[in-house]
């Protein structure tokens, strides 16, 4: 076998969950199987470990497991139909225009054009005037111009169509909550009790997130941290101090930040890890023209 430092990060799926598709993926150079715990039942990860296993063993070629925690995932409620200025009717959609004012509330009522629940208290509670809110991967932009004890109000900066339970990003601030859900608290111990070599956690702010992680599963499985957000970038040393290995999910930095910033802090968190001698994965859309041509584009 040739040992390279690059390895290759490959996600398992529907797809490739039989034991010919992942021995194929290794025999191409899959380095690492990841384990996606956002989706499927924890008892299909069971098989997908097991075939693994016997892969390392058929093969005599060791092989890492990466359990990746989905992480608290915060949304808008529900939005009502509502009718465009052209007299279009919208089901369960509305559409904000630039410079509109528009509230989120933790009034649980349909939403419309005007406002709309965000079921996260801790969000309405930590934002002040001048944060910024991003909706829907950031294909919306808003500002915060004023708060209440129960509703942010904010200026649309950049509009669009939104939905029901569209993600919310907060670019501004740390959130006052912990990076793990109740079922990332399962899925973590049920990772570690399956045997798998790295555990990754999502919506990381702090060091202190990925020492909550360490006390929860011990010392028998290595933590990484997954940089998908500026308050990591922020706090980028005390992280690395608490990990094993980092993460740069470039795509998820990307909505909450100047994607022209994202390759050079993506040097920087690569540099910073190299230099601690800890492993450092690049992740997110690396060949994405794959899926569609043979061949990479130039800039690929």
């Amino acid at each position: 076998w040739t040992f390279t430092r690059t390895k290759q990060v490959v996600t398992l799926g529907p797809a490739t969950s039989n034991f010919e598709m992942i021995e194929q993926l290794f025999l191409t150079g899959a380095d690492v199987f990841r384990l996606n715990f956002s989706h499927g039942k924890r008892e299909d990860k069971t098989d997908l470990v097991k075939i693994i296993r016997l892969i390392e063993q058929k093969w005599n070629h060791p092989l890492a497991i990466l359990a990746d925690l989905q992480g608290p995932k915060l949304r808008v409620g529900v939005m009502g139909d509502t009718e465009t200025k052209s007299g279009e009717k919208l089901k369960g959609a509305a559409i904000l225009e630039d410079g509109q004012l528009f509230r989120l509330d933790l009034d649980k009522t349909p939403g419309n054009e005007r406002r709309i629940n965000l079921p996260h208290p801790e969000i309405v509670h930590t934002l002040g005037v001048e944060d910024i809110l991003l909706l829907d991967d950031g294909k919306l932009k808003m500002k915060v111009v004023s708060t209440g004890p129960d509703h942010v109000e904010c200026v649309v900066e950049v509009g669009g169509k939104l939905s029901s339970a569209k993600g919310v990003n907060t670019p501004t601030v740390t959130l006052p909550i912990s990076a793990m859900s109740e079922k990332d608290k399962k899925d973590a111990v049920f990772a570690r009790d399956m045997g798998v070599d790295w555990i990754a956690l999502s919506f990381v702010q702090r060091g202190e997130d990925m020492i909550e992680l360490r006390e929860l599963v011990g010392d028998d499985v290595q933590l990484l941290a997954k940089i998908e957000k500026p308050q990591a970038v922020e706090r980028l040393d005390s992280i690395v101090s608490a990990s094993d290995g980092i993460m740069i999910a470039r795509g998820d930095l990307g909505v909450e930040m100047d994607p022209s910033e994202v390759p050079v802090l993506q040097k920087r968190i690569v540099e910073k890890c190299r230099s601690e001698g800890i492993p450092v994965i690049v992740a997110t859309q690396m060949l994405e023209s794959m899926i569609t041509s043979p061949t990479p584009t130039r800039a690929e």
